[in-house]
């Protein structure tokens, strides 16, 4: 039975959220009508995924292991809404969990194989520890060292004896006679000979010792690549047991496999993930879903970049390939008629032939993306609206969180003539932040260098060896409560820049209110760093353009 949550577990029924703004929209194409269909994360729909955050935080289990948690805001037929949560993959190893959406049906159908498989993975698992931590190998590399260490003592003491017969022959050939020299040179032969044949002798016994090594490292070898095939082979079919046994449902009522909507095959894990076992609990209930939000929780995932606290959308591997399915039946007041107000309006500041100005809302990127879900962006949009719009190029970035102004350049010469400019320095810009705390002085300059270590991107760090210089100047605009109002003039635009100055101890200390990357625990719905000023010449008419865009908090 699927527990369902009142919206009074996570937030305050008091408080004033707004559940139309949007910052993101897991989409998908109908199969039957190519439909674009829309389910958004909602501002209210994070709100309620940061109060399931302050519950994971007050126990350990679920900060022991990284991974996905989501929330789906549903409303019942009777009218109520209410809330789902759901995790991705195993919880403490366990599958169900009491207040927790169940995994997607077909697991149970495939459990005994699905044993016994993982079983005998476990011992080809084993054996290949075996096999590659087998005595012989180190045995083999330690006599090959050690043979390889006599060779050369034997060539260094060989060299310096024919070095010592070469002066021998010198002398002889002018010292002795005829007879006494033939006798003389012999003797120096002899002496080459019987080092060749102790150099010759130290290889037989080397290869000797070697040789049967040799060959039983090379048929473990030979058997490691035989049991990661046979591994290979038996993920491969468990997999396609499981992906044939799991069924979806989408609001249509239509139940398909994994196998049936994806035949060509998928990663291990699909339909484990969060969205996947929300949806089908809502399609599979007679849910109708309002919204959903997913986030990560628990330890860092080095290898996904995953940051604890951090809003993400349908995975491209495993997730977004079922949205389409997944969303359809959906009305359309879900799928399209919500969709954010960032998305049906982009403020344009300043606007002429050469270049475009925008007034960048926070949760939108400045450029697409690499993957399907992050393809929305401020030039995307431009591009698709604007006539022109295709020959469109960013001349710098905001972060996705960070609102403010956004020049675009409409042609490539405007385009190279003010990235000059931002390469000079000859911009000037002026952000407004509010720090998470009190700052006691009133202004100053941070310089700290910046180095963004390429295995935990895009986190930035201070690196005094490695970084690139980076200068802020700040000015205490405001003190409100318990929090810092600053305006932040960057001297130098290294990425995150601002945001590091603000949080490192050795800068403010005090991180932006809302930035969960650099450490601020205040729940809040937005990145409060907004680009509120540019000044720079405009490259084509010559003057001086300052514009400025209102500070949205």
């Amino acid at each position: 039975m699927v527990v369902l949550h009142p919206l009074s577990d996570f937030i305050n029924e008091n408080s004033a959220v707004s559940d139309s703004s949007v910052s993101y929209n897991y989409e998908g194409r109908c199969p039957q009508t190519g439909e674009l269909l829309r389910l958004p994360r909602t501002l209210l729909a994070e709100a309620i995924a940061y109060g399931l955050m302050q519950y994971l935080a007050t126990d350990e289990r679920y900060s022991s292991e990284g991974k996905m948690y989501g929330i789906l805001l549903v409303e019942l037929p009777c009218g109520e809404q209410q809330v789902i949560k759901a995790f991705s993959g195993l919880l403490n190893g366990n599958s169900l969990v009491e207040g927790w959406v169940p995994p997607i049906p077909g697991r149970d159908e495939v459990a005994l194989e699905e044993a016994r498989t993982l079983a005998e993975l476990e011992a080809i698992k084993q054996e290949l520890i075996t096999l590659k931590q087998l005595p012989e190998r180190q045995q083999y590399e330690t006599y090959s060292s050690e043979f390889e260490l006599r060779l050369q003592e034997m060539s260094d003491r060989h060299r310096d004896r024919k070095q010592q017969r070469q002066e021998k022959r010198e002398i002889f050939y002018k010292t002795l006679t005829v007879e006494a020299l033939t006798t003389a040179l012999e003797q120096l032969d002899e002496e080459s000979r019987r080092d060749g044949i102790e150099r010759r002798q130290l290889k037989r016994q080397r290869d000797e010792a070697l040789q049967p090594l040799r060959q039983l490292i090379l048929a473990a070898d030979a058997r490691i690549r035989e049991l990661k095939q046979q591994r290979k082979e038996m993920s491969r079919q468990l997999q396609a047991q499981m992906h044939s046994a799991y069924a979806l449902m989408n609001f249509l009522g239509q139940s398909l496999s994994l196998q049936q909507l994806i035949p060509e095959g998928m990663p291990t894990g699909t339909g484990d993930c969060c969205a996947p076992k929300l949806l089908h609990c809502a399609a599979t209930h007679g849910f109708k879903p309002l919204a959903m939000a997913e986030f990560w929780w628990g330890l860092s995932s080095t290898n996904q970049d995953k940051i604890q606290g951090e809003f993400y959308g349908a995975c491209a591997e495993r997730c977004q390939p079922l949205m389409g399915f997944l969303l359809s039946g959906l009305p359309s007041s879900t799928s399209n008629a919500q969709m954010s107000t960032t998305e049906q309006k982009l403020p344009i500041l300043y606007e002429d032939e050469w270049l475009i100005v925008v007034n960048k809302p926070t949760g939108l990127l400045s450029v697409p993306g690499r993957y399907h879900d992050t393809q929305d962006s401020v030039l995307s949009r431009l591009r698709h609206l604007l006539p022109d719009g295709k020959e469109l190029i960013a001349v710098h970035r905001l972060d996705q969180e960070t609102s403010g102004i956004l020049v675009l350049a409409r042609n490539q010469q405007t385009y190279r003539q003010l990235s000059q400019q931002f390469e000079k320095r000859q911009v000037h810009k002026v952000y407004e932040a509010v720090l998470s705390g009190s700052l006691n002085i009133n202004q100053g300059v941070i310089e700290l260098p910046l180095w963004g270590d390429p295995q935990n991107r895009p986190y930035q760090q201070v690196d005094w060896q490695y970084g690139k210089p980076s200068v802020t100047q700040f000015q205490v605009i405001a003190r409100e409560k318990n929090y810092t109002r600053v305006e932040f003039i960057p001297l130098t635009g290294r990425t995150h820049q601002l945001r590091v100055h603000a949080a490192d101890s050795r800068g403010l200390g005090i991180p932006i209110l809302g930035d969960r990357l650099y450490g601020c625990r205040v729940g809040t719905s937005r990145l409060h760093l907004h680009a509120r000023e540019l000044s720079f010449e405009h490259p084509q008419l010559g003057e001086t353009l300052h514009l400025r865009a209102q500070t949205p908090f």
